[in-house]
């Protein structure tokens, strides 16, 4: 018998927060490196990563709901 596995909102979540810790500090090089201002660059990774946080869980959980390329499990099983 197959076991469907679902991720749970607190996993979406912490998967969230670990994506954008490394986007965060991406975005605040390159923000730096295209100002030379190290507040202004911290400032912009900071909002960046506030508003994309909350996209991605968003994005992940519309995803749970749409069917698109999973396996369906058999109708039945000996």
């Amino acid at each position: 018998m197959s076991i469907q596995l679902h991720d749970t909102h607190w996993r979406t979540f912490v998967k969230a927060l670990s994506y954008r810790a490394v986007s965060t500090v991406v975005t605040g090089a390159v923000a730096w490196f295209a100002t030379g201002e190290l507040p202004t660059a911290l400032a912009i990774a900071a909002g960046d990563s506030l508003l994309k946080v909350g996209l991605f869980y968003a994005h992940e959980r519309a995803w749970t709901r749409i069917r698109f390329g999973q396996a369906r499990p058999p109708e039945y099983e000996i």
